[in-house]
């Protein structure tokens, strides 16, 4: 009798889309990350959206987590939810936070965005978030 395979840890790639410049938040969030035992591929500093669908397809990730705060995540986010759409990859999620307004997040959860993490919001918070609600891909499993 073969022993189940491991499963594997959960791949997250962590992004900065746009002309956003401060990234000590999402190298604070991808340790975060890393020390709870996930994979993490952090893309650097102004990303495009099609940079961060191009990466999480060749990375196999199982959620995209962006982190923004430019004012401009009613247009990122929800380009990279369509970009992934459109590259048959809508099985990675995407949640993201930074300074984003309250009332943004419906219009961010309706254009396909899982969650957004406000300021304030805890890295237990967001890894908890992850391990309950991001399972991996079985494509990429």
């Amino acid at each position: 009798m073969t022993p189940p395979a491991k499963e594997r840890p959960l791949r997250i790639l962590v992004a900065k889309p746009g002309l956003d410049g401060h990234d000590r938040g999402a190298k604070i969030i991808a340790r975060a990350l890393r020390d709870a035992g996930l994979e993490v591929i952090y893309t650097g500093l102004h990303q495009t959206p099609e940079m961060i669908v191009a990466a999480a397809i060749q990375e196999d990730v199982d959620a995209i987590g962006m982190s923004i705060m430019s004012g401009a995540h009613l247009t990122l986010f929800p380009a990279v939810v369509d970009l992934l759409k459109q590259k048959g990859a809508s099985d990675i999620v995407v949640f993201g936070g930074g300074i984003i307004p309250q009332d943004d997040v419906p219009r961010l959860k309706e254009k396909g965005t899982a969650e957004v993490f406000l300021p304030g919001s805890s890295t237990q918070t967001i890894v908890e978030w992850i391990r309950a609600n991001i399972h991996p891909r079985a494509e990429a499993a």
